[in-house]
């Protein structure tokens, strides 16, 4: 059974002790892994929960000017993933202007040493926190050796001699380097959700989608994909999908749609995950229905061709196809 809670403080969750690991966790990196699996190994060890420690927004969401920067992964999948790694406790903190406001050294005292009893803290390469981000190890280490809790940093796992980040994997994503991307990530890129109910214009043009939407967040890619998709019987199926705001039709809310080639079925309500293989074209305003149906037949056919060359990958237990099936051993925290 894994425990959610969102609160910095409140009662103890964790009076036998816990061992922490904090992060963003965006994207859930090979670097995002490694940390993890330190704290995991670790509370092992010590007969104690593991806990991952986040935020939801994200900082950077919160400090925004304008549209907010892009993330690669939306809390679900975040919980699921964190989940699979072997966590027994998952904090996404509600980051707000209180949060923001709270002194490092109160947020050791609140949250790590109140609600979790830290025995061990675990923290990446470089990590800040607090107010005007004026905590760092330094400061851990210090009040750990107050309050009985031990403090480190993990090494920086590094590809090609540069650091795995979430920064170096949008990148990535914005120029459709996908083989980087899997390779940075540990698997291929991929957005999970439930298939939620759309304009229904695809069908009427002869190309029913599925229908994802991203939270309300701003999408690190955006365009026409070869896709699989995953979650729709026992095999990925082949597809092809466009993530964007549809300014043909006036959309305005970023919309993953992803249209499986020679399948007929209601997906409503479903699970799955869209694997994102080649990128086609970006998005782009057609003058009218008629020429986006002549365009769309050449994508079809364009993702077609290319993924009778592509092996779809198998999809990892915490996928946004696999969601439905952690559910149900997730329980929420008392605040």
């Amino acid at each position: 059974m894994t425990f959610l809670f969102r609160d910095a403080v409140g009662p103890a969750l964790c009076p036998q002790g816990s061992v922490v690991c904090i992060g963003a966790f965006d994207g859930l990196h090979l670097g995002h892994r490694a940390l993890v699996g330190r704290a995991v190994a670790r509370a092992r060890t010590l007969g104690v929960p593991a806990v991952a420690l986040g935020f939801e927004p994200l900082p950077r969401e919160l400090f925004a000017r304008g549209e907010k920067p892009p993330r690669l992964m939306l809390a679900h999948d975040k919980i699921d993933g964190l989940r699979a790694l072997g966590v027994e406790g998952i904090g996404l903190l509600r980051f707000n202007r209180a949060l923001a406001a709270m002194e490092a050294a109160d947020f050791v005292h609140e949250t790590l040493v109140g609600r979790l009893a830290a025995r061990e803290v675990w923290v990446g390469p470089g990590f800040r926190f607090g107010h005007a981000r004026g905590g760092d190890l330094a400061l851990l280490q210090a009040q750990g050796a107050q309050s009985g809790f031990r403090a480190e940093a993990i090494e920086p796992v590094l590809d090609g001699g540069e650091r795995i980040s979430s920064t170096r994997i949008r990148a990535a994503l914005v120029t459709g380097e996908f083989a980087t991307v899997a390779r940075l990530l540990g698997r291929p890129y991929a957005i999970g959700g439930r298939v939620v109910r759309g304009r229904q214009l695809g069908r009427t043009l002869g190309y029913p989608t599925a229908n994802l939407r991203f939270g309300g967040k701003t999408p690190a890619l955006r365009g026409i994909y070869a896709t699989w998709v995953h979650g729709v019987g026992d095999a990925p199926r082949p597809s092809v999908s466009s993530f964007g705001t549809r300014p043909t039709v006036d959309g305005v809310e970023p919309l993953l749609e992803a249209h499986l080639f020679d399948f007929e079925g209601d997906l409503y309500g479903r699970r799955i995950a869209v694997e994102f293989v080649t990128h086609l074209r970006d998005e782009e305003k057609f003058p009218d229905l008629d020429a986006l149906t002549a365009q769309m037949q050449r994508d079809d056919a364009q993702a077609r061709a290319l993924l009778e060359t592509s092996v779809p990958q198998r999809w990892p237990a915490h996928s946004g196809a696999g969601a439905a099936r952690h559910s149900a051993s997730i329980r929420q925290a008392s605040a």
